[in-house]
């Protein structure tokens, strides 16, 4: 089937299939390549960039794959069907809108099987004023034992005590405390660091570089392991009433706001978008967070502890790490023709959506 060939195998021919497919859609490339780490087969790694910046273009549409490094294999599948597409980019350049692919954002954890970067960093929860935040969530600091016990998997005391934990707290309690972030423990879970890292630098320097000159911007970054199997989250994560008001005009009363009841999200500290809000405060900026389901909450909670628990255990017999990174592998990205199939609909809805709503009240634009 077509879907398949949009997906990869690995994070190496992920690369190979977003950079050709730029090339025939007659793309311009460009790469960042990282200084020092590399994957498991000691080769580079890197940020990958497809732009199409046509004369005359009078917004911009940003779309990231790999922040959380292993949801890259959904997010490259995303954007080589959006970048293989005819009509969306037909569209794109009737409406005066340029395209931004950031590819990889997160190269180690996309190549190794890792949701962190290779300092066990969350990626977006790293822009952010991290002395000011290293005592923001003792509630994580005192769940960390429980979280990463010193043998995997978990003992029956350890479920038990968890168990315990949800009975009195409540399960949505435990993920929100957990995955809000944290800034006090390096090899725990959800970390934000203490200094921004490579991958969120690149990605500045490449906004600072392709971003300014436009009046409008919009900004999609591609996730997945919370909600409903196969369903696209639309996660608002600004505090702006007018930019929401927006992003539902365009996308849908369904945009949810991460601050409000009823996100699949924590209101977690330091997104990378947050850099956007920063860096151009004269444009109007539309973000969504687009988060697409696989499983089970608490089966997708307990491949991250597992990763965790073997980056603090790397003596671990080598079959049993495998597995780990497997099924971590597998808890945010679901290797079937159905699930793709779902996820490369709602993408074109959504960035077709985008489009639209750049050019709106354009009078350069008809139809």
């Amino acid at each position: 089937m077509v879907i398949k060939k949009y997906f990869s195998a690995s994070y190496a021919q992920a690369r190979e299939r977003f950079t050709a497919a730029a090339r025939a859609a007659a793309f311009e490339l460009g790469q960042v390549v990282h200084p020092t780490a590399v994957g498991p087969d000691d080769e580079n790694l890197s940020i990958d960039l497809a732009i199409h910046a046509p004369a005359g273009a009078r917004a911009l549409l940003i779309v990231t794959s790999g922040t959380h490094g292993v949801e890259g294999f959904c997010g490259s599948g995303c954007q080589v069907g959006l970048l293989e597409d005819a009509g969306f980019l037909a569209e794109a350049k009737r409406r005066g809108v340029a395209l931004l692919m950031i590819h990889g954002v997160n190269p180690y954890g996309f190549a190794h099987l890792r949701r962190v970067n290779e300092d066990n960093v969350d990626l977006n929860r790293n822009s952010a004023d991290h002395p000011a935040l290293a005592d923001s969530n003792p509630g994580y600091v005192a769940l960390d034992p429980l979280l990463l016990p010193d043998v995997w998997p978990p003992n029956a005391a350890n479920q038990a005590a968890i168990g315990a934990y949800m009975q009195t707290h409540g399960e949505e309690a435990l993920r929100n405390t957990v995955s809000k972030g944290q800034y006090a423990v390096p090899d725990g879970m959800f970390y934000g660091g203490s200094r921004t890292s490579w991958s969120t630098q690149a990605v500045q320097s490449i906004l600072r570089e392709h971003a300014g000159g436009y009046r409008r911007m919009a900004w999609i970054d591609l996730h997945t392991g919370l909600g409903p199997y196969g369903h696209g989250e639309k996660i608002f994560m600004s505090a702006d009433r007018a930019e929401l008001e927006r992003a539902r005009r365009w996308w849908g009363n369904d945009v949810k706001p991460v601050h409000e009841p009823g996100s699949i999200s924590a209101d977690v500290q330091g997104p990378i978008m947050t850099f956007s809000y920063d860096e151009f405060p004269g444009v109007e900026k539309t973000t969504l967070g687009l988060e697409f389901g696989t499983y089970d909450a608490l089966q997708v909670l307990q491949a991250l502890r597992a990763d965790h628990w073997l980056h603090r255990h790397p003596q671990c017999e080598a079959a049993a790490a495998a597995r780990i990174r497997q099924d971590l592998k597998e808890a945010f990205y679901c290797d079937n023709d159905e699930w793709k199939g779902l996820i490369l609909g709602q993408m074109r809805v959504v960035a077709s959506q985008a489009v639209a709503g750049l050019s709106e009240g354009d009078p350069a634009v008809s139809g």
